[in-house]
């Protein structure tokens, strides 16, 4: 063999090993950029909330930048002293933190009767649960409000927070994570004395975490970042919520938008500081849910 077809061979060899690279690298490229390109779509409006809460008034409306060319945080001082902001925010406190709780109890002991216990028309009362998430909401608005309205409830926290204690979405959610779980643990506790409700407390919901994290996480953004509901059952400015509140508010300054923009960040903190802290669980949970039917 000639030198010159030795380096011909070692040419094409190597260019053989960089095709493979490319081949293998080039799909996750692909991927990781698309990705890059999503996450920045999601975060842009972000990007542009915080930096227009902190332009000086007579820049609201220059040319949108991504990332803050001027710090006024007075602008925050004058949002928070707009309006009763700190009343707003114990109002939705008090409802995301109820919902949250009776979501957790409620649908966790009617998603451990669906996936342990036997009784007669169990399968089609599931199938009626599952029905009614196929139901608008705005379907339900008016009975909904008369009922509240009956029983003397308007301007109250039982509005609020009562008829979103349990809901169908949630009772599926836990039910497909308690299938998951060997039912062999159950026959031992009942063999060692313990109740089905013991079962449930000492056994299910410990081995439910990722489940029960990632139905907290959904029920208090749904109940932070509520509108309509609290809009239809409270008059009282001082029973609204953070939502209404921030409507209240543009409405008093009309085009104003830096002060707007400073309460709505201080509005969508909480909800970020939630689904960091419960994220990894969150994920946990919505990707072991219905590995069983």
């Amino acid at each position: 063999m000639s030198q010159h077809d030795s380096v011909s061979q070692l040419s094409a060899a190597i260019v053989w090993q960089l095709e493979r690279k490319v081949s293998r690298w080039l799909p996750k490229t692909f991927f990781h950029t698309l990705l890059l390109a999503g996450g920045f779509v999601v975060v842009l409006p972000f990007m542009w909330m915080i930096t227009t809460s902190l332009k000086p008034l007579k820049l609201t409306y220059s040319p949108p930048y991504l990332f803050p060319t001027h710090f006024e945080w007075h602008n925050y001082v004058i949002a928070w002293k707009a309006a009763p902001f700190l009343r707003f925010y114990l109002n939705t406190t008090i409802m995301a933190v109820s919902i949250v709780t009776g979501q957790l109890i409620l649908c966790s002991m009617a998603a451990y009767a669906f996936a342990r216990l036997k009784f007669p028309g169990r399968d089609l009362l599931f199938l009626v649960f599952l029905g009614t998430m196929m139901v608008p909401f705005h379907v339900t608005l008016i009975p909904s409000y008369l009922i509240v309205k009956w029983l003397g409830w308007i301007d109250t926290y039982q509005a609020l927070i009562m008829p979103r204690l349990v809901s169908a979405f949630g009772i599926f959610l836990l039910r497909q994570y308690f299938l998951t779980i060997p039912t062999e643990l159950d026959e031992a506790a009942l063999l060692d004395g313990c109740s089905r409700l013991g079962v449930l407390w000492r056994i299910i919901l410990p081995l439910s975490q990722p489940a029960l994290s990632a139905l907290a996480i959904f029920s208090f953004l749904f109940a932070w970042n509520d509108f309509l509901w609290p809009l239809i059952v409270t008059n009282d400015p001082l029973m609204r919520t953070i939502q209404l509140g921030l409507a209240m508010f543009q409405g008093k300054y009309g085009t104003r938008w830096t002060y707007l923009m400073a309460g709505t960040v201080t509005a969508t903190i909480p909800a970020i500081i939630v689904f960091l802290i419960g994220q990894k669980r969150f994920i946990e949970g919505i990707a072991l849910t219905g590995l069983k039917g």
